[in-house]
C-alpha cells in the first residue's frame, strides 16, 4: 500500500518499534518493569506532558494537515478519506439518535452514535462543508440529553463516550463554545464519573480479564484526554484507574496472544485498546507501555494464524466465521513494521473502498486507516509466519496448514480451554477443517444475545446447571468434540495441548470427562497427502458407557458403513473410521430442541459416529479425513 508515513510532530517511534521486534514482549516487560515504568506504574503527574491544543486524540493538526496535503499524489490514501466522506454523507438524512433501550442494552444506540459521529467530524475535517458540523452537533447534542448512557451495562457508557470525545476533540475549534460546555458536561457527568469508582456494582469490569476492560477503559480514557485540560482532576483520577488497572485486560493475552474470547471478539477489544494506546500517544507522548505487556502485540500474529485460507477464522467462543475486515491489524501492521499481518486484510479493504455498503462495526475505526495504512508497502507480502503453529493461554489453540498463499489450502485449527471463560463454549478439543476453499468441519457460533435473554433465560450465569448450557450452539451437542454418556462437559474443567510437532498434536481432555473415564486424550494428525486423522482414546472408563464423536457441516453428506463422502462446491471430503472396528458413520441432524428460545441452523447437520466402551473400559476411536486430491493444496 504505497501511503505516506505520517508522524506527530516528529515523535519518532520507529527506532524503537524495529527494536521491540527482537524481543519477546514477556522481556520487554520486565524490562520496562525493571526500569520502574510498566504498565501499571503511578506517574507523578499522570497529566504533566498534556498536548494542550485540540485536536489531540489519535488525529492532529499536523497529521490532519498532513493527509489534505498528500492526498492528491497518493491514490490509495485518496480512496480511504473518499471512502469515509462518502460514508458520512450517507448518514446525513439519518433519523435523530434516541434513547431505546434492547432489554438491558443500549448498546445499539451507542455503536450508532460512535458511528455517526467519528464519520462525519472527520469528513467536516476534510472537506470543511457545514452539513457534517451540523449533523455532528445534532447527534451529540442529542445523546448529551440522555437521561444517561445505561452505566449498568457498561459497554454501552463507554462506547457512548468514545464517540463524544472524538467529535468533541476534533471539532473544537468549529464548535460553538455553548455547544462544547454541553458535550463536556455530558462526558464528564453520563461517562466519566460513573466508571470512578472501582466499587460501584457496575465498575466489575476495572477487575476483569476480558473485552470489557479494554472497552471500558478505552471509552472513558478518551473522554477523560479531551476534557483533561478543563477538568484535570477528574481525568487525572481516571487516567489513574486506566493505567492501574488496565493492564488486567491484557493479561489473557499472555503468553503467546490468543485471546480467549475469540477472534470476534479480539477485533472489538483489541479495537477499543488500540484506539486508547494512539490516543495516549498524541495526547501524552506515551501509552505507559501497556502495549509492551506480554502477549499484546503477539496477539496480531496470533489472530492471523487462527484465520483459514478463505478468510474464516476458527470462531471459538461466542463468534461467528464469516470473513471478517479488522482495522486493527493495520495498526499492528504499521507498528511492528509487519506488513504481512495484513495480507488478507489488504484485499478485503480494497474491496471496501469499491463498495457503497457500511458495517457498524467495521466503521468504528475505518477513518484510522488513513493513518494505520501509512507505510505498508504497495504490494504486501504473504506471511513469513510457520505453518505449524500453537499457543498456550486460558484457551490454547493449534494450527496446522499447507501454504499460506493458496485459497485452496488444508488448514486444521483445534483447541483446548474452559467452557468458563467468558464467552466460552462447551468446545474442548473442538476443531474447524478447511480444504479446497470449502469449510468441512465448522462451528455454528453464538446465537444473538438479546434472542436468549428476552425469553428469560440467563446466558451469562456460568455455571453447570445454568441456562447458558441450554444453548445449544454453546454445549457440547453441536461442537466437533466428544459426548460421553450423554452429558454436558464438565463447565469447570480444562483441557490443555500436551505436545506439538509440525504434523501432530495432543489435546489432553481428561479433566472435561474426570467422573466418567479415567484418561480421555485427543490427537490430531496431519500426513503428506493432506490426510487429517483425528484419534480419541478412552481409558478406565465404564463398560457400556455411549460414546459419541461428531463433525458439524454444511457439506452434504452420503455414508455407508465406515465410510462418508462430503460434497460442497463440486469438492469432496472422505471419511473413513479406522476404529472402532464395526462402527458406522451416521447423518444425524444439527437442530437444537423446538423449544422457543434456541435459534435453528439452516443447511447444518453432523456427520457422527455411535458407539459405547467395551468390557475392558478402553475404547479408541480413530477418524481419517481426507480432501480430494484434485482440490487438496499440494
Amino acid at each position: 500500500m504505497k501511503l505516506p508515513v505520517i508522524i506527530s510532530d516528529g515523535r519518532e517511534r520507529a527506532a524503537v518499534w524495529k527494536q521491540m521486534r527482537k524481543l519477546t514482549s514477556t522481556t520487554l516487560f520486565l524490562a520496562f518493569s525493571a526500569a520502574g515504568i510498566a504498565a501499571g506504574s503511578d506517574p507523578q503527574d499522570i497529566l504533566a506532558n498534556l498536548r494542550p491544543e485540540h485536536p489531540r486524540l489519535i488525529l492532529t493538526t499536523n497529521i490532519w494537515d498532513g493527509l489534505l496535503a498528500r492526498r492528491t499524489n497518493d491514490a490509495e490514501l485518496s480512496a480511504i478519506l473518499a471512502k469515509a466522506v462518502t460514508d458520512a454523507r450517507s448518514l446525513l438524512s439519518a433519523p435523530p439518535l434516541v434513547y431505546q433501550k434492547e432489554g438491558k442494552r443500549l448498546l445499539a444506540v451507542s455503536r450508532e452514535a460512535m458511528r455517526r459521529i467519528e464519520l462525519c467530524s472527520f469528513a467536516y475535517r476534510l472537506t470543511g462543508e457545514k452539513v457534517f458540523l451540523d449533523r455532528v452537533q445534532e447527534d451529540m447534542l442529542a445523546v448529551a440529553a440522555f437521561k444517561d448512557w445505561n452505566p449498568s451495562h457498561f459497554l454501552d457508557t463507554a462506547e457512548m463516550t468514545a464517540g463524544l470525545a472524538l467529535g468533541y476533540d476534533w471539532l473544537f475549534d468549529a464548535l460553538p463554545a455553548e455547544t462544547r460546555a454541553t458535550i463536556r458536561q455530558a462526558i464528564l457527568d453520563k461517562g466519566i464519573k460513573p466508571g470512578l469508582s472501582p466499587s460501584d456494582a457496575h465498575n466489575w469490569w476495572y477487575s476483569s480479564q476480558n473485552n470489557w476492560n479494554q472497552v471500558c477503559f478505552g471509552g472513558l480514557t478518551l473522554g477523560a484526554l479531551a476534557i483533561a485540560d478543563e477538568n484535570p482532576e477528574v481525568a487525572r483520577e481516571l487516567l489513574t484507574h486506566t493505567c492501574q488497572n488496565n493492564p488486567n485486560g491484557l493479561k489473557p493475552c499472555s503468553p503467546d496472544g490468543i485471546y480467549p474470547e475469540g477472534p470476534g471478539y479480539w477485533n472489538y477489544g483489541t479495537t477499543y485498546q488500540v484506539l486508547m494506546l494512539s490516543a495516549l500517544q498524541t495526547a501524552l507522548g506515551t501509552d505507559w507501555n501497556l502495549s509492551a505487556s506480554p502477549g499484546f502485540l503477539a496477539s496480531a500474529a496470533a489472530l492471523v494464524e487462527q484465520t483459514g485460507p478463505t478468510g474464516r477464522p476458527f470462531n471459538f467462543s461466542d463468534g461467528h466465521d464469516g470473513v471478517a475486515f479488522n482495522p486493527a491489524l493495520f495498526w499492528f501492521a504499521q507498528q511492528l513494521h509487519q506488513p504481512e499481518l495484513v495480507y488478507s486484510q489488504n484485499p478485503l479493504l480494497l474491496r471496501k473502498l469499491a463498495s457503497p455498503a457500511t458495517d457498524i462495526d467495521e466503521d468504528r475505526a475505518f477513518p484510522l486507516l488513513a493513518i494505520w495504512t501509512a507505510g505498508l508497502p504497495e504490494e504486501i507480502p504473504a506471511p513469513a509466519l510457520p505453518l505449524a503453529w500453537h499457543g498456550d493461554g486460558p484457551n490454547p489453540v493449534g494450527v496446522f496448514r499447507s501454504s499460506w498463499t493458496d485459497t485452496n489450502a488444508l488448514f486444521l485449527a483445534f483447541k483446548g480451554g474452559s467452557a468458563g471463560l467468558n464467552h466460552g463454549h462447551m468446545d474442548a478439543g473442538s476443531f474447524v477443517l478447511d480444504a479446497g476453499g470449502v469449510r468441512w468441519a465448522c462451528d455454528l457460533g453464538a446465537q444473538d444475545y438479546y434472542s436468549i435473554e428476552s425469553k428469560g433465560w440467563d446466558l451469562f450465569k456460568m455455571a453447570q446447571g445454568s441456562d447458558r448450557w441450554r444453548v445449544y450452539r454453546l454445549n457440547n451437542f453441536s461442537h466437533n468434540t466428544l459426548t460421553l454418556g450423554g452429558k454436558l462437559h464438565n463447565m469447570a474443567a480444562d483441557a490443555r495441548i500436551t505436545a506439538f510437532t509440525t504434523n501432530s498434536a495432543t489435546v489432553n481432555l481428561s479433566q472435561i470427562f474426570a467422573d466418567q473415564a479415567g484418561s480421555v486424550v485427543r490427537q490430531f494428525s496431519v500426513g503428506e497427502n493432506k490426510t487429517v486423522v483425528v484419534r480419541d482414546d478412552i481409558a478406565a472408563a465404564k463398560p457400556g458407557l455411549s460414546v459419541r464423536w461428531q463433525m458439524v457441516t454444511h457439506a452434504k453428506i452420503s455414508v455407508k458403513n465406515n465410510q462418508a463422502t462430503l460434497r460442497e462446491d463440486g469438492k469432496a471430503l472422505s471419511a473413513k473410521i479406522l476404529s472402532p472396528t464395526g462402527a458406522r458413520f451416521e447423518i444425524a441432524s444439527a437442530q437444537p430442541p423446538d423449544d422457543g428460545v434456541n435459534a435453528p441452523n439452516p443447511n447444518a447437520r453432523i456427520l457422527a459416529v455411535n458407539t459405547s466402551v467395551p468390557a475392558s473400559g478402553n475404547l479408541t476411536v480413530e477418524i481419517e479425513l481426507q480432501p480430494d486430491s484434485a482440490t487438496a493444496a499440494r
